[in-house]
Parts: C-alpha cells; structure tokens; sequence
C-alpha cells in the first residue's frame, strides 16, 4: 500500500517522539499506523544487490529498490522531531518528571492493548508463555540496576547498534536499552548540543545494527509471526514497570560497593505525588495513541 508523503512525514514525527522516551518503541507506532510492513522490507532491501547497484551509479534503480521516497520521507520526519523534541523532553526530566512518566505510562499501555487487539490472540500454550516471558523479561530489566557500558566513542557505536535493534521492535523500546546501558544521558546530551562527531559514531552504529538485525527480524516475523507478537506484546505491557512515575531510591550492595537504583513505589508513599496532573498526563497518552491509530486507519492517510 501507498501512503501520501504528508502521511509518512506524520508518521516519521510520531515514530521519532517514540523513540527519544525510554519506554515507548517507534517500532510500535510504525505497527499501529499501517507501515511496519512496508518499513521492514525497505530496511532488508539494502543488501548486496543494492550495494552492487550503488557501486556501478545505477542510482534511479537503487532509490526504487529500497523505496528510496518512503524512506527518505520517514526519516525526515523521524529527525525532525527527534531534534525539536530533545531539549524539551530533557527540561521535563528534570523539572515535571512525575507528569512526564504518566503520560509515558499512557503511551505504551494504549500501544500495548492495540498490539493486543489487532496481532495477538491469546489463545494457545505457547502465545500465553511467550507473553509471559516477554513481560517477565521487560519487568527484570526494569528492576536491574544500569549496566556499566563502554565509554566516548566505542560506547556510542555499540549503543547505538543495541538500541536501533530494539528501536524497530514492535514493544522494544530503544531509550529503554540506552538507560539500561547508562548511555541514555550521554546520547541526549550529544543531540541536544548536536555534537556532531559522537552523532555520527551513534548514526554509524545504529545503521550497521539496523542493517544486520533487519533481516533476522523478518526471518522471525514471516515465520513465527504470532508467537513472536505475543511475545513483544508481553515486552511492552512489562515495560510499564520501567516508566512509573512514582520512584524512591533504594541503595544496592554489591561486589563493586553500594549502588543507588530507583524502585518503583506506591503515590501514598511519596511526598508530592502529583496525582492529578500524572493521570491527566496518562489520559493524554493513551488518547493520542488512539488517535493516531484512528487517522492512520483512514484509507488517504
């Protein structure tokens, strides 16, 4: 199916907001809103027919092979609004972080009963344990403490390979990864001062990532397509145990000393919990979830 520019711009912004926030999955939006099909057989069309056609200047073949237009659009949306969105996204961390985790809490939960609704049907053994282990493995991520990663420029490649992998998953939030790695700050920071040699270590690592993760994900996705849903289903309800907005600091003793990680808590136990505004800001994450997938649903979107 043909979608009008205007359409995959909308849905390149979407896909970008989603991806910036630990959490919520770009690859879920692009389920939701009808192009993840399309996307994904893009991504694996750049293989070594394509290099071929790019090394002998057979330019106009190559741009019609990988859908050159789709997704030359798509990432002009998604950058738009990772860029726009970056500095704000950070300032909200900072000073309204309880709102802004409701409203990432409402995000993914509509995202997850969707995927629910439109790919999953629960209604064998092994859908039910792949959804089980799927939110049973997001939920232990959730809890561990941030991993150490590499660090400068090594870290960036590596980080950026790992996160664009989940960052094409249905439920797999990529920011997720990046905060699990303790790399989420250090990328924020580089796309919000554009520091243009870490962008680029981060861009080539996300396309190598992206390029030899593709085609496995497609393997998975043609041939296992059910239980494969079930499972990153299971991911992304699990994951709203990452993006709760009501947090206490709790300290960890281990082999390398004490480590500070944040657990989630009950609002009546935190001081100002903020209730109206973080269920206002859920409401309107869930909306906005629904409402996209209601425009993209519309035949000349």
């Amino acid at each position: 199916m043909k979608h009008p520019p205007a359409g995959v711009f909308a849905r390149g912004l979407a896909m970008g907001a989603a991806d910036i926030v630990p959490g919520v999955s770009g690859g879920t939006i692009a389920l939701i809103t009808g192009i993840y099909e399309r996307l994904l057989g893009a991504i694996v069309a750049a293989d070594g027919d394509a290099l071929s056609m790019a090394l002998s200047g057979r330019w106009n073949a190559l741009w019609h092979r990988v859908d050159g237009g789709f997704l030359s659009i798509l990432l002009l949306g998604i950058l738009t609004a990772i860029f726009s969105m970056a500095s704000g996204i950070h300032w909200l961390l900072e000073h309204y972080p309880q709102p802004l985790w409701s409203f990432f809490s409402g995000l993914i939960l509509s995202s997850a009963v969707l995927l629910i609704r439109e790919e999953v049907t629960l209604n064998s053994p092994d859908r039910l344990v792949g959804f089980t282990l799927g939110a049973c493995i997001a939920v232990g991520a959730a809890l561990m403490p941030p991993v150490s990663f590499l660090a400068g420029l090594p870290g960036l490649f590596f980080a950026g390979a790992i996160a664009i992998c989940a960052m094409i998953l249905p439920g797999i939030s990529g920011s997720f990864l990046l905060v699990l790695m303790g790399m989420y700050e250090q990328v924020l920071s580089a796309i919000k001062t554009l520091q243009v040699t870490e962008l680029l270590v981060l861009a080539t690592g996300c396309l190598t990532g992206l390029l030899l993760f593709a085609r496995v994900l497609q393997h998975c996705l043609q041939r296992y397509r059910a239980l494969a849903m079930a499972f990153l289903s299971g991911v992304l309800m699990g994951s709203l145990v990452a993006v709760w907005p009501w947090r206490q600091e709790v300290v960890l003793n281990a082999a390398e000393g004490a480590i500070a990680v944040s657990r989630p808590v009950l609002p009546s136990t935190v001081t100002d919990a903020q209730l109206y505004a973080c269920l206002g800001a859920c409401l309107v994450g869930c909306f906005l979830v629904w409402g996209m997938q209601a425009l993209a649903s519309r035949r000349d979107l």
